[in-house]
């Protein structure tokens, strides 16, 4: 299965995100996904399984628990493929900021367009 098969499904990715807290247990994913997403927990067993399958996410078992994790490997993949679209993106990132900058140093001398605040 291709990554952004697996991606593309918005419980696999609130799932991943969850993820990122570090080690959960199934039942404690399925607990916040039933209740977020209102699927069966098959459904969200089936979704751990694409996870797994698909290499983002890691299960090791702790005594009659399976702790899941985050697998970074397939991320950096997608990150590696995104990489060439980052072009369409950044300067536009990097101007945001440049003006986010811009008008935060404006509020801390007490500016305006219109220049120094008059009371």
């Amino acid at each position: 299965m291709h990554a952004f098969d697996v991606l593309g499904d918005p419980v696999r990715r609130r799932i991943l995100e969850l993820l990122t807290a570090g080690e959960m247990t199934s039942g404690a994913v399925c607990a916040v996904i039933r209740k977020e997403f209102g699927i069966s927990q098959p459904a969200v067993s089936q979704h751990l399984k694409v996870l797994r399958e698909g290499g983002f996410a890691t299960v090791r078992p702790e005594g009659t628990r399976r702790l899941y994790a985050v697998d970074p490997g397939p991320l950096r993949d997608v990150d590696a493929w995104l990489d060439r679209f980052r072009r369409f993106w950044t300067p536009h990132l990097d101007a945001l900021a440049t003006e986010l900058d811009r008008g935060e140093r404006q509020r801390r001398l007490g500016r305006t367009d219109e220049g120094p605040n008059r009371s």
